[in-house]
């Protein structure tokens, strides 16, 4: 039986479309009409990825992290750049918990300690260690 989520379609990504975290590069950003047909027109900001044919609709929160991320308010300075997009069962719109998509820093590999450095900062620890 199919699911009720792939029974309705979108043009945009939506939360279903991401079931776990993925890195993705910026291919651009663009104004997208949300209008329906024969409304007036309802322009929103969308960034479109190199792995997904569907564009993301950004919002404010989302548009933050990226400028953070990538140290530019300037969109064409992300083009070419890689992030991390996940789903958010925290996201909130109209006052309720609806989920939604978020970006996130994409994570730098840790750094591997030498058994030297990791000896050193646990003899640092144990000093006033209890146990």
């Amino acid at each position: 039986m199919p699911r009720t989520s792939d029974m309705v379609s979108s043009k945009y990504l939506k939360g279903t479309d991401i079931p776990e975290p993925v890195i993705v590069t910026i291919r651009g950003v663009k104004q997208v009409n949300m209008a329906k047909e024969d409304a007036e027109p309802e322009y929103k900001w969308a960034v479109k990825f190199a792995e997904f044919e569907k564009p993301m609709i950004l919002n404010v929160t989302n548009i933050r992290i990226a400028e953070k991320a990538f140290g530019s308010d300037d969109t064409d300075a992300w083009i070419g750049k890689e992030i991390e997009l996940h789903f958010d069962e925290n996201v909130s719109f109209g006052g309720e918990m609806v989920g939604g998509l978020r970006f996130r820093r994409k994570q730098q590999p840790a750094k591997k300690l030498s058994i030297d450095e990791a000896n050193k900062r646990l003899a640092e620890l144990a000093d006033d260690t209890p146990f």
